[in-house]
């Protein structure tokens, strides 16, 4: 592929619109999303199904059934001013209760400081405000998935849903800190706007993000989205803001970590304190219809290479930017998070199969994971 074509990759996915990490902060970051990995369907209503927590549910039933596993997070450090002056820092955030050993779900930036530190202090409240101090199981910036643990008698452990199931137009409730106003979390109400969402900027990525229109603000990250039947289907963590070199102003766009990418992460940071996956070394944008038309591509899905870490994993197998994977492991690779769920199942030191067009032809190469 010529220089030409790789660069419009990267002009193609910028202008998306700013998106604020929705922790409340001294200094929130903001952060950029690319394209969809597919159009948004037609908004129908969900069809009812049987669940562990049975019917759907009224709003005000969610809300006293989901309470008692949403938490309030305090997150202190301290940073030094140009005078040297010691100037304390804290952070709000919330998080979602996963079992009654005090494991406590919430997003990495909650709890970490601006330099990508672990914070010094984290303080926990539940919703019969006892307070505790939390210790850091374990976090992946990658994901900006956290796990705290507390030590607590008689949790309340939220239901986790599975968020493949869910449908553009289902009614949804978010609940967090937001902006951390006194009296105990807020509660918002809304739909699935979307699916299949890559938030993809700076050290993290995260694929399959669900879009809502229930409003997220400062303070919601870490907190749960929730489906009629009392499950959590996300995990609230950024709100677009719109794009400030136009002025134009985005309302009602929110997102979430779908709970089917987050499940295995969390597991991994329970169990070993990390995610060990496998890496390609390479930065990418989603193939779309769009794109094929505007860059006459072989392909209208797939993972289009933007650039390639010389000497790294795909570098050695032969990979440079400009190509399009569209195969891993004999698993299609349509979007970016089909190609994370195949990453997921591989560590460091596993060889894979990738297929992918250079130019209109279809290739295969062997890729050692790094």
């Amino acid at each position: 592929m010529s220089a030409r074509f790789v660069a419009a990759f990267v002009t193609l996915t910028l202008g998306a619109g700013l998106v604020t990490a929705a922790c409340g902060s001294s200094s929130d970051s903001s952060t950029s999303t690319s394209a969809s990995a597919s159009a948004t369907a037609t908004a129908t209503p969900a069809p009812a199904r049987a669940t562990s927590s049975g019917s759907q549910l009224t709003t005000v039933d969610l809300v006293e059934q989901l309470r008692p596993s949403v938490v309030h997070i305090l997150s202190e450090t301290s940073s030094f001013n140009v005078f040297g002056q010691v100037v304390p820092q804290q952070g709000v955030g919330t998080g979602i209760i996963l079992d009654a050993d005090g494991h406590i779900v919430t997003n990495n930036h909650v709890i970490t400081d601006a330099n990508g530190s672990p914070v010094d202090k984290i303080t926990v409240t539940l919703s019969d405000n006892n307070q505790y101090q939390a210790t850091i199981v374990g976090r992946d910036t990658p994901t900006d998935l956290a796990v705290l643990k507390i030590t607590a008698s008689s949790l309340t452990p939220a239901a986790l849903g599975v968020s493949a199931d869910l449908k553009v137009g289902q009614d949804v409730i978010a609940m967090g800190n937001a902006l951390d106003l006194p009296g105990g979390p807020t509660v918002t109400t809304g739909v699935v706007s979307a699916l299949n969402r890559l938030i993809q900027e700076g050290d993290y990525t995260i694929p399959d993000a669900i879009q809502t229109d229930a409003a997220i603000n400062s303070g919601n990250s870490g907190g749960p989205l929730v489906d009629t039947f009392g499950e959590v289907i996300g995990i609230t963590t950024a709100v677009i803001r719109g794009d400030t070199s136009t002025n134009a102003a985005a309302q009602g766009i929110g997102l979430a970590i779908s709970i089917d990418s987050a499940k295995p992460i969390i597991q991994d940071l329970i169990n070993n304190g990390k995610v060990q996956r496998g890496l390609l070394g390479v930065s990418f944008v989603q193939i779309t219809d769009s794109l094929k038309a505007q860059l006459n591509l072989p392909v209208g899905q797939g993972v289009g290479l933007n650039s390639v870490q010389p000497g790294g994993p795909a570098d050695l197998a032969g990979l440079t930017g400009g190509d399009i994977i569209v195969g891993m492991s004999g698993k299609t690779i349509n979007t970016t998070g089909d190609l994370f769920a195949q990453l997921s199942l591989h560590k460091t030191g596993d060889t894979v199969s990738v297929d992918y067009y250079r130019g209109i032809t279809k290739k295969t190469t062997q890729v050692t994971l790094g």
